[in-house]
């Protein structure tokens, strides 16, 4: 087809692959920039869910967070929450990923076994933990009993509960580190190690100067995925503690269900709810600039 003739195709023909994204792109505005939008402006009023009447506050709302002590001590158990397992996820599945490498026998039929806990329902995951935390009957304080230790109250002890929903993470998640960083592992060609080898590098210095900037990618995107979705932890924290023992355990996450649907501020929700999406949000923006610098 010639330039003359190009310009003469109908319109539709021109731009078809622009129109299919027409509806696509309606159902994000529908699902995800009106809800924001919408969000952003609630966080500005106060909400009378049983009159249905708005009052415009400006940052009011905001104000008060900040002096808010159950948002405050969301906020900090947030980050130590997230700060715990993604490093820990990150370890565990990077020490995963490096083993998995390697042939070795049995391999085949441990893998399916290693990224089990992932294909599980939260609330399943949950359910069993839960069982396994119980302080008379799990099977964690039976088995320090057995070896003459004392029990422990994992869900109820303040200084422990946090902790313990971090492991119940680092289960169910580090398998999906570990197969974000074994793809990584594998896609490095053999010849660059035997080319290193060469060169007279090998174990560690191999792994530090080859395998870790080549994967570099992968663990960033590993990093970006855990820290996103373990900022937002809900529903371990709900089905597990309710954010106890006292505020142990609560969370941003829960801190806005518990405004906006048990107590209707929605207005303080809604700002809460901004404030997490800001972090998300510079969270995202540092990891595109690492991966642009990549490119770069």
């Amino acid at each position: 087809m010639t330039r003359s003739s190009a310009r003469r195709a109908p319109f539709h023909e021109r731009y078809f692959h622009y129109l299919i994204l027409i509806p696509a792109l309606l159902i994000m505005i529908a699902l995800t920039v009106y809800p924001v939008i919408n969000v952003v402006q609630l966080s500005f009023y106060r909400y009378s869910y049983a009159r249905g009447e708005k009052a415009f506050i400006g940052l009011e709302n905001y104000y008060r967070l900040a002096s808010d002590r159950f948002f405050l001590k969301g906020l900090s158990n947030t980050f130590q929450f997230t700060a715990l397992a993604t490093v820990a996820e990150l370890a565990l599945g990077l020490g995963l990923a490096l083993l998995f490498n390697t042939k070795f026998r049995g391999r085949r039929w441990l893998l399916p076994l290693v990224i089990f806990p992932m294909m599980l329902s939260t609330m399943v995951v949950c359910a069993v933990w839960g069982a396994m935390y119980h302080y008379d009957y799990g099977i964690i304080n039976h088995v320090l009993r057995a070896v003459g230790l004392s029990p422990v109250r994992w869900l109820f002890d303040p200084n422990l509960a946090l902790q313990s929903l971090v492991l119940i993470d680092l289960w169910q998640w580090t398998p999906m580190v570990f197969l974000i960083l074994l793809a990584g592992l594998q896609s490095i060609p053999a010849e660059i190690y035997e080319a290193g080898r060469v060169d007279g590098a090998s174990g560690f210095r191999l792994f530090r100067h080859m395998t870790l900037p080549l994967i570099k990618r992968h663990f960033l995107l590993a990093v970006l995925l855990r820290i996103i979705d373990t900022f937002k932890i809900f529903d371990k924290v709900y089905a597990l503690t309710g954010g106890g023992p006292g505020d142990a355990t609560e969370t941003i996450s829960l801190y806005i269900y518990r405004e906006g649907f048990r107590y209707f501020n929605l207005g303080r929700a809604a700002a809460a709810a901004v404030v997490m999406l800001i972090a998300v949000i510079l969270i995202s923006a540092v990891y595109v600039r690492q991966v642009i610098r990549g490119h770069a």
